[in-house]
Protein backbone atom coordinates (compact mmCIF):
# COMPACT_ATOMS: atom_id res chain seq x y z
CA UNK A 1 0.00 0.00 0.00
CA UNK A 2 1.17 3.26 -0.74
CA UNK A 3 -0.09 6.43 1.42
CA UNK A 4 0.46 9.74 -0.34
CA UNK A 5 1.16 13.12 2.01
CA UNK A 6 0.50 16.10 0.50
CA UNK A 7 1.83 18.66 2.84
CA UNK A 8 0.85 21.89 2.56
CA UNK A 9 1.36 23.11 6.18
CA UNK A 10 2.87 26.13 5.38
CA UNK A 11 2.52 28.33 8.40
CA UNK A 12 4.93 31.01 10.50
CA UNK A 13 4.84 28.54 13.07
CA UNK A 14 7.12 26.19 11.35
CA UNK A 15 7.45 22.61 13.04
CA UNK A 16 4.43 23.68 15.83
CA UNK A 17 2.37 24.33 12.82
CA UNK A 18 -1.18 23.15 14.17
CA UNK A 19 -2.34 21.46 10.42
CA UNK A 20 0.95 19.73 10.72
CA UNK A 21 -0.27 18.29 14.16
CA UNK A 22 -2.96 17.38 12.54
CA UNK A 23 -1.33 15.52 9.83
CA UNK A 24 1.14 14.08 12.15
CA UNK A 25 -1.69 12.64 14.47
CA UNK A 26 -2.98 11.10 11.24
CA UNK A 27 -0.13 9.43 9.94
CA UNK A 28 1.21 7.78 13.05
CA UNK A 29 -2.34 6.43 14.09
CA UNK A 30 -1.87 5.01 10.09
CA UNK A 31 1.65 3.63 10.26
CA UNK A 32 0.48 1.72 13.30
CA UNK A 33 -2.41 0.31 11.78
CA UNK A 34 -0.30 -0.51 8.16
CA UNK A 35 3.20 -0.96 8.76
CA UNK A 36 3.66 -2.23 5.58
CA UNK A 37 2.62 0.85 4.02
CA UNK A 38 5.17 2.87 2.25
CA UNK A 39 4.59 7.11 2.68
CA UNK A 40 6.11 9.31 -0.06
CA UNK A 41 5.54 13.02 0.71
CA UNK A 42 5.08 16.22 -1.57
CA UNK A 43 6.86 18.83 1.20
CA UNK A 44 5.50 22.76 1.25
CA UNK A 45 8.95 23.24 -0.54
CA UNK A 46 8.27 21.22 -3.56
CA UNK A 47 4.68 23.05 -4.07
CA UNK A 48 6.19 26.44 -3.46
CA UNK A 49 8.65 25.46 -6.56
CA UNK A 50 6.19 24.80 -8.84
CA UNK A 51 5.78 27.39 -11.55
CA UNK A 52 1.66 28.30 -12.24
CA UNK A 53 0.32 27.54 -15.22
CA UNK A 54 0.58 29.91 -18.34
CA UNK A 55 0.18 29.31 -22.42
CA UNK A 56 3.37 27.95 -23.07
CA UNK A 57 3.13 25.90 -20.09
CA UNK A 58 -0.47 24.61 -21.19
CA UNK A 59 0.82 24.11 -24.97
CA UNK A 60 3.78 21.84 -23.38
CA UNK A 61 1.75 19.62 -21.65
CA UNK A 62 -1.12 19.35 -24.17
CA UNK A 63 1.24 18.58 -26.58
CA UNK A 64 3.60 15.77 -24.24
CA UNK A 65 -0.29 14.30 -23.16
CA UNK A 66 -1.28 14.45 -27.42
CA UNK A 67 2.48 12.31 -27.95
CA UNK A 68 1.04 9.83 -24.78
CA UNK A 69 4.37 11.38 -23.23
CA UNK A 70 3.44 10.86 -19.23
CA UNK A 71 6.30 9.68 -18.32
CA UNK A 72 7.79 13.25 -19.09
CA UNK A 73 9.32 15.22 -15.30
CA UNK A 74 6.02 17.51 -15.95
CA UNK A 75 3.61 14.90 -15.41
CA UNK A 76 5.83 13.70 -11.98
CA UNK A 77 3.27 15.12 -9.43
CA UNK A 78 0.45 13.73 -11.38
CA UNK A 79 1.63 9.97 -11.94
CA UNK A 80 2.22 10.21 -8.08
CA UNK A 81 -1.15 11.39 -7.18
CA UNK A 82 -2.66 9.25 -9.60
CA UNK A 83 -0.42 5.98 -8.37
CA UNK A 84 -1.21 6.13 -4.71
CA UNK A 85 -3.51 3.68 -2.71
CA UNK A 86 -4.43 6.61 0.24
CA UNK A 87 -3.62 9.71 0.21
CA UNK A 88 -3.59 12.67 2.71
CA UNK A 89 -3.81 16.21 1.96
CA UNK A 90 -2.93 18.90 4.89
CA UNK A 91 -3.38 22.70 4.64
CA UNK A 92 -4.15 25.39 6.44
CA UNK A 93 -7.27 27.27 6.34
CA UNK A 94 -6.20 30.62 4.72
CA UNK A 95 -8.71 33.35 3.70
CA UNK A 96 -11.85 30.87 3.56
CA UNK A 97 -9.55 28.50 0.94
CA UNK A 98 -6.10 27.54 1.16
CA UNK A 99 -2.89 28.62 0.37
CA UNK A 100 -1.72 29.44 -3.53
CA UNK A 101 0.92 27.05 -3.68
CA UNK A 102 -1.78 23.94 -2.87
CA UNK A 103 -4.11 25.49 -5.90
CA UNK A 104 -1.18 25.17 -8.37
CA UNK A 105 -0.32 21.47 -7.14
CA UNK A 106 -3.82 21.01 -7.75
CA UNK A 107 -3.01 22.47 -11.88
CA UNK A 108 -0.27 19.95 -11.80
CA UNK A 109 -2.22 16.88 -10.53
CA UNK A 110 -5.59 17.63 -12.51
CA UNK A 111 -4.20 15.61 -15.79
CA UNK A 112 -6.45 14.34 -18.38
CA UNK A 113 -5.34 11.34 -19.69
CA UNK A 114 -3.85 10.34 -16.41
CA UNK A 115 -5.80 11.28 -13.66
CA UNK A 116 -8.83 11.42 -15.29
CA UNK A 117 -10.16 11.25 -18.83
CA UNK A 118 -13.04 12.35 -20.89
CA UNK A 119 -15.87 10.05 -22.96
CA UNK A 120 -19.05 10.91 -24.54
CA UNK A 121 -21.13 11.06 -21.25
CA UNK A 122 -18.41 13.35 -19.33
CA UNK A 123 -15.03 12.64 -17.33
CA UNK A 124 -13.93 9.65 -15.51
CA UNK A 125 -11.74 9.19 -13.06
CA UNK A 126 -8.17 6.99 -13.20
CA UNK A 127 -6.64 6.97 -9.96
CA UNK A 128 -5.58 4.48 -7.71
CA UNK A 129 -6.59 5.82 -4.37
CA UNK A 130 -9.64 4.58 -2.41
CA UNK A 131 -9.75 7.51 -0.13
CA UNK A 132 -8.35 11.24 0.06
CA UNK A 133 -8.31 12.59 3.92
CA UNK A 134 -8.05 16.39 3.49
CA UNK A 135 -6.85 18.16 6.87
CA UNK A 136 -7.14 22.07 7.83
CA UNK A 137 -6.93 24.16 10.49
CA UNK A 138 -7.88 27.82 11.52
CA UNK A 139 -8.34 30.63 13.89
CA UNK A 140 -12.12 30.99 12.78
CA UNK A 141 -15.15 28.16 13.22
CA UNK A 142 -15.10 25.65 10.65
CA UNK A 143 -17.73 26.23 7.55
CA UNK A 144 -19.65 23.73 5.80
CA UNK A 145 -18.70 25.13 2.48
CA UNK A 146 -14.67 25.79 3.32
CA UNK A 147 -13.40 25.95 -0.47
CA UNK A 148 -11.00 23.82 0.79
CA UNK A 149 -13.15 20.97 1.56
CA UNK A 150 -15.76 21.99 -1.02
CA UNK A 151 -12.86 21.53 -3.53
CA UNK A 152 -11.11 18.77 -2.69
CA UNK A 153 -14.86 16.33 -2.01
CA UNK A 154 -15.00 17.49 -6.11
CA UNK A 155 -11.74 16.59 -7.33
CA UNK A 156 -12.11 13.23 -5.78
CA UNK A 157 -15.17 12.55 -7.99
CA UNK A 158 -13.08 13.99 -11.27
CA UNK A 159 -10.27 11.55 -10.20
CA UNK A 160 -12.45 8.56 -9.18
CA UNK A 161 -11.68 8.13 -5.53
CA UNK A 162 -14.38 6.92 -3.98
CA UNK A 163 -14.35 8.36 -0.06
CA UNK A 164 -13.55 11.23 1.48
CA UNK A 165 -13.21 12.64 4.70
CA UNK A 166 -11.72 15.85 6.32
CA UNK A 167 -10.77 17.26 10.16
CA UNK A 168 -11.07 20.68 10.26
CA UNK A 169 -9.65 21.98 13.54
CA UNK A 170 -11.69 25.43 14.00
CA UNK A 171 -11.62 28.67 16.04
CA UNK A 172 -8.31 28.12 17.07
CA UNK A 173 -7.57 31.59 17.61
CA UNK A 174 -11.32 32.48 19.27
CA UNK A 175 -10.08 32.16 22.89
CA UNK A 176 -6.43 30.86 23.25
CA UNK A 177 -7.39 28.85 26.29
CA UNK A 178 -9.30 26.82 24.65
CA UNK A 179 -6.45 26.31 21.63
CA UNK A 180 -5.00 23.01 23.20
CA UNK A 181 -8.18 21.92 23.92
CA UNK A 182 -9.65 22.67 20.33
CA UNK A 183 -6.37 21.22 18.72
CA UNK A 184 -5.89 18.09 20.78
CA UNK A 185 -9.68 16.68 20.27
CA UNK A 186 -8.97 17.58 16.60
CA UNK A 187 -6.74 15.46 16.12
CA UNK A 188 -8.44 12.70 17.90
CA UNK A 189 -10.72 12.56 15.19
CA UNK A 190 -7.99 12.51 12.77
CA UNK A 191 -6.55 9.45 14.85
CA UNK A 192 -10.04 7.22 14.93
CA UNK A 193 -10.15 8.37 11.03
CA UNK A 194 -6.87 7.11 10.76
CA UNK A 195 -7.49 3.87 13.04
CA UNK A 196 -11.02 2.92 10.35
CA UNK A 197 -8.89 2.69 7.48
Amino acid sequence: MKLLFVNCCISQRGESSRTLALAESYLAAFRAKHPEAVVETVTPEQMLALKPFDAALLNERDALAKAGKFDDPLYDLARQFAAADHIVVAAPYWDMSYPAALRTYIEYISANGLAYHYEMDGSHGDCAGEHLVYLTSGGDFEHEDSVGVVHWRQLCTLFGIGQFDYVFAGGLDIDPAKTPALLESACELARRLAEQD
